[in-house]
């Protein structure tokens, strides 16, 4: 089995707030993304190199209700309560090559494997049933992409993810779970224990400008 970080998820409350949120701490303008008809949601991606992309996400409101709640609790009272202050880094993706297993072998409810596409893209990705964040957002969705992530037809951005800080009651835990399923030990994500929330997240992001942290 193998386990990669495939992006990182910031969402807000209309795509160009959270586009304009996003290029003007990393100075590097967003391209690409499109509409996810499943979700009724629609996307901008920013290159991060090695693979990882920074993807900003939000509700389409050209797009009908989709029968389910949408993913990455877009659809949560407090979850739009969040988003109603500013654009945030909510959650992270994993990419794996055997999503069932380590699905079925995750400590941490994952929800199920639905088949999801935008314009020539294909995956499979682990959602809750609820649309609800893994762990407080901290444990990753699980993807596998089925014709290849679009990380690689991204311009170069100049920027980098130097770390990824997950603090979580039982953040070590969770790493030690995400190594045994692959994650190569020079990954760049590091676990903090913190007994006094739920779970947040920082991404460490070198920029041409230097460093940032969302």
């Amino acid at each position: 089995m193998s386990l990669a970080i495939d992006h990182l998820v910031v969402a807000a409350r209309s795509l160009a707030e959270g586009e304009a949120w996003v290029e003007s701490r990393l100075g590097s303008a967003l391209t690409g993304g499109g509409r996810h008809p499943l979700m009724g949601t629609h996307n901008r991606l920013l290159g991060l190199g090695e693979g990882m992309y920074l993807e900003v996400i939000a509700v389409d409101p050209g797009a009908a209700q989709p029968p389910r709640p949408r993913w990455f609790s877009l659809d949560a009272p407090a979850m739009r309560e969040r988003l109603d202050q500013w654009p945030a880094l909510i959650h992270w993706v994993a990419s794996t090559d055997d999503i069932v297993a380590l699905a079925s072998a995750s400590p941490v409810d994952l929800g199920e494997i639905i088949a999801a596409s935008r314009g020539d893209l294909r995956w499979r990705i682990t959602v809750p049933r609820d649309g609800g964040l893994p762990a407080g957002g901290v444990f990753p969705s699980l993807i596998q992409w089925e014709r290849g992530s679009p990380a690689a037809a991204l311009p170069d951005s100049g920027c980098r993810l130097e770390s990824l800080d997950i603090a979580h009651p039982s953040a070590r835990s969770l790493d030690q779970t995400l190594r045994s399923f692959g994650l190569p030990a020079d990954a760049p994500v590091r676990a903090v224990d913190d007994a006094s929330g739920t779970g947040r997240l920082a991404a460490r992001i070198r920029t041409p400008g230097g460093l940032v942290i969302l």
